[in-house]
Parts: structure tokens; C-alpha cells; sequence
């Protein structure tokens, strides 16, 4: 991480996170075209928004976020409407039967006394702070780690103000490539969070990371990795070929996907690390029909992008499964799964 730092602190109200028109108006402004996906092929390509499933950009159009150097035609990976909609469902889902065995290991740190500091890799408009921070005592100082400005300005205005005890929180950004955490990156660490962020690395990556938080010494909590298994009500024919495509699809390159917790798990428990998994699904039913309908759009247009052979079949799937979830019939679990590493503190001490 080498880019400048920037550094924010809250002294009032915390600014609300931009609604989806909000964030869009924003965006167009900045690039002077439209957000929208190019339509074309499946209906389920035609309205996604970037980040919950593929999405082309426009000519002209920015790419969202970006975790390696990859040239600039790299597509839109997650738009800021994307992670708003499901942030409740995220928040929902992640395994609190982690939080106490992760407050026992952060009580017992060298350096307490100061305060925690916690690295949020790949930290998207913030959601992870937001969840976290409030559930942990003491004061906190947040280093928000991104490749795209304009989501780590949305995740420092809306930081949280205060910890469980009422204590201050504090925020710092830091814009780099958040597949290349190193030890020395992450010295004085206290934590090292992320979010939906190892289904989208390489096994390298995912084995640098762990190495990097054995170098610091620190703990690490990564939350809602796909875990490749989907379940509708009712259930369909085409459920099994649409979940092995968009698995499939996940994988792409030297991606990992499903297998990305699994693989975390053993790079962690090779540095020496405790490890533990959890599961961590979304559960929508209704009230959930927006986040369903992007998130359908997005699992069956990837699952087509990986197999065009299912194209119309696909369609008349997407069709259905979306009059049942306007109706308010359509339920879906997500499955994912939670990590946490303890990982064994700078010096050696158990």
C-alpha cells in the first residue's frame, strides 16, 4: 500500500449511507454516462446491478472495484447500490458465535490499552465497520482498505461513531490493491477483516493474506465467502444445472469461489493459526424482493455467461422465478460460510 492516506474522524451525526438514486445521480455525474448495464442475451443481464452478477459497462463507463492492476478494461465489479441493498441481509447473516472467541483473543493483545486498530480489506462502502464496531469495547481506529475512491468515501462518511462501551471510533482510507496485504502492511494490527472478499481471490492470494496476518500477529475475521449451495422454494428442475454454471462460473481463471473458505481455512491453520467456520446464509423471503430479483438476475446471468447452452431455458426459469418473488412466494437461502483465524500473536505468546 503505498497511495496517500486519508483520515476522518466523526465528531457528529453520521451521514447516511446514499440511497440507490442517490449513489446512481452521483455516479453519473462523475462519468458522464449511465450505470446501466448494456442489455443483451438473457433477461437476467438486461437490469443487473454491477457486483450481483456480470454486468458490461458502456463505453465511457467506470469500473467500480478493482482488486488487482489489471488495465483499465477491466469490468464494473460491485456498484455502491449493490452493496447498500444487501448490507442488511449481510448483517443478518454473519455468525455472531464468533464475536465472543474473537473479543477473548482482542481483550488478551499486546498494546490493548491503546485501542484496537482494524484492517477492513476490500472494504466496499464500509458495511463490515458498521457491523462490527459497535459489537467490540474500546476505542477503535479503522483502516479502510480499497481500490476505488469513490467507495471509500461512501465507507468513511458513513463509519460508525461509537464502539459497544460508547468509546471512539476513527476512521483512515487507504486507496491500493487489496490482493497484495503484507506484513509490514499490516503492522499493529490488532484485526484484519473483509467481506465477500475470498471468493475473489487466488489460492496465491488467499495464502498471502494468511501469511500476512501470521507476520503481524493478528486475528482474522472473513465473512460471507459463497459456499456454492442455493435453495429455492419451490424447488425447479434446472436449480441443480443453474448452481453447478454459476459455481463454475465463480471459478473462472485462477478465481476460487466456493472453494475459497476451504482453501483460507488450510493456509491459516499452515501458519499456525486456530481456525474456525461458521455458517453464514441469507435467508429472504418477503421483504426481501429487490435484493432477491438483483441477486436472481445476477446468479442466473452468470450461470448463462458460463454456458450461453442454457440460454433459453434460462429465460423462462428467471421469468418465473421473478413473478413468484413480485408475488411474495419466493424464499431463498444463500448459503456462505464465516472464518475466523487466530493467528498467534507477534512474539509467540499463545
Amino acid at each position: 500500500m503505498t497511495n496517500p492516506v486519508t483520515t476522518t474522524q466523526h465528531g457528529g451525526t453520521i451521514p447516511a449511507q446514499p440511497g440507490p438514486r442517490d449513489v446512481t445521480d452521483a455516479a453519473l455525474a462523475r462519468t458522464g454516462g449511465s450505470m446501466e448495464p448494456r442489455t443483451g442475451g438473457t433477461g437476467a443481464q438486461a437490469s443487473v446491478i454491477p457486483g450481483a452478477g456480470p454486468a458490461a459497462p458502456r463505453p465511457g463507463e467506470r469500473a467500480t472495484l478493482r482488486l488487482r492492476e489489471t488495465g483499465d478494461d477491466e469490468p464494473a465489479r460491485y456498484a455502491p447500490e449493490w452493496l447498500q441493498l444487501r448490507e442488511p441481509a449481510d448483517a443478518a447473516a454473519r455468525s455472531y458465535d464468533l464475536l465472543d472467541p474473537l473479543r477473548i483473543r482482542l481483550a488478551n493483545l499486546p498494546g490493548r490499552a491503546d485501542g484496537l486498530v482494524i484492517h477492513d480489506i476490500g472494504c466496499g462502502t464500509g458495511s463490515m465497520g458498521r457491523w462490527l464496531a459497535p459489537h467490540l469495547d474500546g476505542a477503535q481506529h479503522w483502516v479502510l482498505h480499497d481500490r476505488d475512491p469513490y467507495l471509500l468515501h461512501f465507507a468513511a462518511v458513513a463509519s460508525p461513531r461509537s464502539a459497544a462501551d460508547g468509546s471512539h471510533v476513527t476512521v483512515e482510507t487507504r486507496r491500493g490493491d487489496v490482493a497484495r496485504i503484507t506484513a509490514d502492511a499490516l503492522s499493529g494490527a490488532s484485526l484484519v477483516t473483509a467481506s465477500a472478499l475470498l471468493d475473489v481471490l487466488t489460492r496465491e492470494e488467499i495464502g498471502a493474506l494468511a501469511a500476512a496476518c501470521a507476520g503481524a500477529g493478528c486475528p482474522a475475521l472473513l465473512t460471507l465467502s459463497v459456499a456454492g449451495r442455493v435453495e429455492l422454494t419451490a424447488p425447479h428442475p434446472l436449480d441443480q444445472e443453474i448452481t453447478e454454471a454459476f459455481n463454475a462460473h465463480q471459478r473462472r481463471g485462477d478465481l476460487l469461489g466456493p472453494d475459497a473458505v476451504t482453501v483460507a481455512a488450510e493456509a491459516f491453520a499452515e501458519h499456525g493459526a486456530t481456525v474456525r467456520l461458521n455458517p453464514s446464509p441469507w435467508r429472504l423471503g418477503p421483504g426481501d424482493e429487490a435484493l432477491i430479483e438483483q441477486w436472481l438476475r445476477g446468479w442466473v446471468g452468470a450461470a448463462v455467461e458460463e454456458r450461453p447452452d442454457l440460454t433459453a431455458r434460462a429465460d423462462g426459469y428467471l421469468t418465473e422465478r421473478l413473478e413468484a418473488c413480485a408475488a411474495g412466494e419466493l424464499r431463498v437461502v444463500v448459503h456462505h460460510s464465516d472464518l475466523l483465524a487466530l493467528c498467534r500473536p507477534a512474539g509467540g505468546a499463545a
